[in-house]
Formats: structure tokens, sequence, C-alpha cells
């Protein structure tokens, strides 16, 4: 990365004020790495992908809470935002904060990959890398282009060092700190 690409398009504020104008006219912006992003806005079948992931989480863990679009400050060297599609923490982890949580509680994230020209930089190279500088335990991306589920885990500076890769249709075990057993089957039906 140049010294010209490692410096933020703008300050935090500033992002927070455009992201929520953005919001209100239906597009959803994240902040990650000093750059600005785009997100799609999810269709139905990433929707149904979100409701099998946190129905799963309740029926295994009903101690915990899958937070859909849980807005997270995520980066350690810089003021970054991401809204997952997903947050994995336990039951009133975000009572009392704003639209940007602290990361800290949450055990996992989940991403399901839109079919946009931005999900390869966003979802399989720049969260998991702002995830990981952040701690959180386990990323889960659930990427609908190859019909497969990753699971990243064990952050390490600032990088996940195990990968685990399961084609849709095979269970998947979350490790700890999320003890759970992803039954993925019925993801072949939530794809194009």
């Amino acid at each position: 990365m140049t010294a010209i690409e490692d410096r933020p398009q703008m300050l935090a504020e500033e992002f927070e004020r455009i992201a929520l104008a953005a919001e209100r006219e239906g597009v959803r912006m994240e902040f990650i790495h000093g750059r600005i992003g785009v997100k799609a806005v999810p269709d139905g079948d990433h929707d149904e992908i979100i409701r099998w992931v946190m129905k799963q989480c309740l029926q295994q863990r009903p101690d915990l809470w899958l937070y859909p679009e849980r807005g997270l400050r995520v980066e350690t060297y810089r003021k970054g935002h991401a809204k997952p599609d997903g947050v994995l923490a336990p039951d009133g982890s975000f009572a009392g904060q704003g639209e940007w949580a602290s990361a800290e509680r949450a055990l996992m994230v989940v991403e399901v990959t839109s079919y946009d020209t931005d999900t390869d930089r966003r979802d399989r190279d720049e969260k998991p890398r702002a995830y990981a500088e952040t701690g959180i335990p386990v990323y889960l991306l659930v990427d609908r282009d190859s019909c497969e589920v990753l699971v990243f885990s064990e952050p390490e500076d600032g990088t996940y060092v195990s990968l685990v890769r399961r084609p849709f249709g095979r269970t998947v075990v979350l490790p700890a700190p999320v003890g759970i057993s992803l039954e993925t089957e019925p993801f072949k039906a939530w794809v194009r």
C-alpha cells in the first residue's frame, strides 16, 4: 500500500454524517481502512441465509443473539466502521451503545456475499483483515459465488491464522468461543 492509499479519505465523524444521509436513501455505506465502501442492499436469498444462521445459533446457543446489521467500530489503527450482516454476541451486548458499537463483546461476525462488483475486495480481503485486527474471534463468510462457507478464526497480529472451507451441504463447526455446528445444506437453494 502506498502512502497515498494509506491515508483515510476523511475523518470518521465526516463518514458518519454521510452514511446516515445515504441510509435514508436506501444505500448502505462502510468505512474500512480509511476508505468508503458501498454495500449492496440484500436480496431475499441473502436474508434467508441470515435467518438460517440465526436459527441455528438460537437453537444451539440460546445465551447468544445474532444481531443483524449491527454497526461496529472495527479497526485498531484507524476509526473504521462496518455493518456486518450479523454479529453474534451475548444477549444485551449492545444496550446503550450508539450506531457504531464497540466490537469487544462480538464472538463472531457473519457476512453473506452479494452479487456486486465490490464483493471480492470487501468481503474476502478488507473485512477479514479489519475483523482480525479488531480481535473478533470468528469471521463466517457465506460465499454464494463459490458455494462454500469460510470460517476464519484465531486472530493474531492482525490476521486470522486459521481458515476452514466447506462446500455448501457439509456441516461446519464454528470454533470456540462460538461452539456451534452449522448445517449448510439449505444454502444450496439460496444461490443464483
